[in-house]
């Protein structure tokens, strides 16, 4: 580089989940390989998978899994504005890593431009560290219902004078009405800094599709960047839009999480994804539970009303006889409060009320108004039951929970300095990716292949950091074998 001078790089897409973030994730890493310091960046992230720095700071999790393509330490910077959904017309406001509070949509779209500010200071902070700042947009810059107050598209794009990608989903279908339809709502300069499209999950003879390419880039005036083809790569997803709630992965082992209403932090159990003998379903109804070899209460944002969910599914009572029948169950955060006996919100942490628990753990909850975030290391204490085998293994992770949780005296400690708990062959905990360590996930699939009574030659051949890291490494070489980097090097400026 010849002046040290930080340049940028933005993402958007015509819809959500049209790829931004791991075509965002895939050009970090590309940077990075070719010798940049390159950092990822979204001004405003909406999701309830979130994540803590080493500094106790909250962010979105698809701007970990973008900084861990790059090489770098996640930064709240990366993500100064992270909207958590408590309801369907409401969120948690987290800016600077730090609640805001709560807001509903009408009342939050006024207020959002008084963000710019922190959204700047951020930027500001990353250019005076890093080479490159690849932004990823969110949802569609044609949204013309929200276009006066954006600050997280083109708006954002004006913000740092970004050339833009425009990136569409083939899979769909119709993605050259996508990319045509997005270029005509957008006001001429704003298309202006489009400076090229990209047809994402491609599958097929591309020949095929090359009439249209040049029919597209004829009537939108923007040349095609690239055409990448369907991936099968496993990385930490980030909303509820994800594609893994729909998949029905069979294996030798059987685990079924239940997907409730308000679920975050589901990357909790990509790392199963390395075990070709483990299968994971997300599970709605007592009929889709069935009788699986481990069920997972995972965390939530609405912890009393998903247990009403519960309830109402009659899953409170299935899961209750899958654990008198000697079933293993686990739950993590808003999960592990649910296994307890009563959950009390007077506070209104998360709405307020007051709700019974499963009562499969002698634990009581009471939600307090100050978060708990902080990252943990440890390992485990007393595990009793099936996974008594995990005791003194070691894990990492954090903690993010608004409810303090005290177990009756006597009770079994699972994880450290009153984290987590169990009893028999029901666990929980407040440790968020506390299968990810080294040994963990194949110790927890070992047991239950043994209970089972099947040989299922469980071994951990690499490491799940190992595992992750030649992910982004496939991800980077289909980018430079589908994208004309050249040119995509050429719109960001000349050094590149």
């Amino acid at each position: 580089m010849a002046d040290k001078k930080c340049v940028f790089l933005m993402i958007q897409g015509t819809m959500s989940s049209a790829g931004k973030s791991l075509l965002t994730a895939g050009l970090c890493r590309v940077f990075k390989q070719d010798g940049y310091k390159v950092a990822p960046f979204k001004s405003q992230n909406m999701a309830l998978n979130s994540y803590i720095t080493e500094d106790g700071l909250e962010m979105g999790r698809a701007q970990v899994m973008q900084a861990e393509a790059a090489g770098v330490a996640p930064s709240v910077y990366m993500n100064p504005i992270l909207l958590k959904p408590t309801d369907d017309v409401g969120s948690q406001v987290i800016v600077n890593g730090k609640i805001l509070g709560n807001m509903r949509a009408r009342e939050y779209f006024a207020y959002k431009k008084k963000l710019i500010p922190d959204i700047m200071h951020a930027v500001e902070k990353l250019s005076e560290e890093y080479d490159i700042i690849v932004i990823e947009g969110a949802g569609s810059p044609a949204e013309i219902n929200l276009k006066e107050n954006d600050i997280v598209n083109m708006g954002m794009a004006k913000l740092v004078d970004a050339p833009v990608l425009l990136v569409g989903d083939i899979d769909r279908g119709g993605v050259f009405a996508q990319l045509y339809g997005t270029l005509e709502l957008l006001e001429p300069e704003e298309k202006a800094r489009i400076k090229g499209l990209v047809i994402n999950k491609f599958r097929g003879d591309k020949s095929i599709l090359d009439p249209g390419i040049e029919m597209i880039e004829k009537l939108g005036g923007v040349p095609v960047a690239g055409v990448l083809p369907y991936m099968d790569i496993k990385l930490d997803d980030e909303d509820s839009l994800t594609e893994r709630f729909e998949r029905h992965k069979s294996g030798l082992i059987d685990i079924a999480v239940i997907r409730l209403p308000h679920i975050s932090n589901f990357t909790d159990f990509n790392v199963f994804d390395e075990y070709p003998q483990a299968g994971v379903r997300y599970v709605k109804n007592v009929r889709e539970l069935g009788k699986p070899d481990l069920c997972i209460l995972p965390g939530s944002k609405s912890t009393i009303s998903d247990m009403s969910w519960l309830r109402q599914k009659g899953l409170d009572a299935a899961i209750k006889k899958y654990a008198a029948a000697g079933g293993a169950v686990i739950g993590i955060c808003g999960g592990y409060q649910m296994l307890g006996e009563s959950i009390k919100d007077m506070v209104g942490a998360e709405g307020g009320g007051e709700t019974d628990g499963l009562s499969l753990l002698p634990i009581a909850t009471v939600m307090e108004s100050d978060k708990i975030r902080s990252r943990v290391r440890g390992s485990f204490q007393q595990p009793e039951g099936i996974f008594a085998g995990l005791k003194g293994l070691a894990y990492e992770g954090y903690e993010i929970h608004m409810g303090k949780t005290d177990p009756a005296e006597g009770t079994a400690e699972f994880t450290r300095d009153g984290s987590g708990c169990c009893r028999g062959n029901i666990y929980g905990t407040y440790i968020h990716g506390i299968f990810d360590a080294d040994g963990v996930a194949a110790a927890l699939l070992g047991a239950l292949a043994q209970k089972k009574g099947i040989t299922a030659g469980i071994e951990e051949t690499e490491s799940y950091e190992s595992f992750k890291q030649r992910q982004y490494d496939i991800l980077a070489d289909t980018i430079r074998q589908y994208m004309d980097m050249d040119y995509i090097k050429k719109i960001m400026g000349p050094d590149k």
